[in-house]
């Protein structure tokens, strides 16, 4: 007969199984996630090549910004690049009304930095209609 108590296991826990699980239900999460891309502002980037000319266009805003960056607005120039600069000329230009359409033509050899601030401007302002301006070249000039 024993009089001393018998040495008590600690219990094992395995986690194998709960992994698993866990690892079921990621994959699970992964697969049935939709995955939508969305912009704030939409932007018309027409082809370069086979380009028809443009026909009358509604009344529309060009912003133009030469390779120095100036920007001009509607052939008229601004005083500078600065956002609050190119904000009031919008504003000024448009009034109340963000469905005019915006062209931007920028100089090939324009820094980056004034486009997009260009185009932070109008989504900032509410105008979702910004069109990218290319020259139109022919399949002769196409390398």
């Amino acid at each position: 007969m024993q009089l001393r108590a018998a040495q008590a296991e600690d219990p094992e826990i395995s986690l194998t199984g709960l992994i698993d699980v866990v690892f079921l239900l990621l994959i699970f999460f992964m697969v049935s996630t939709t995955f939508e891309r969305q912009a704030v502002l939409k932007v018309d980037l027409p082809e370069a090549t086979n380009v028809s000319a443009p026909q009358d266009q509604p009344d529309s805003f060009e912003l133009v910004i030469d390779s120095s960056g100036q920007f001009y607005l509607n052939d008229r120039q601004l005083l500078d690049g600065r956002t609050a600069t190119i904000e009031a000329a919008l504003v000024e230009a448009a009034g109340e009304d963000r469905t005019i359409p915006v062209i931007l033509r920028a100089d090939a050899q324009t820094p980056h930095h004034f486009v997009v601030t260009a185009m932070d401007v109008t989504a900032k302002l509410g105008f979702s209609r910004l069109s990218i301006a290319t020259e139109r070249i022919t399949e002769e000039e196409s390398p």
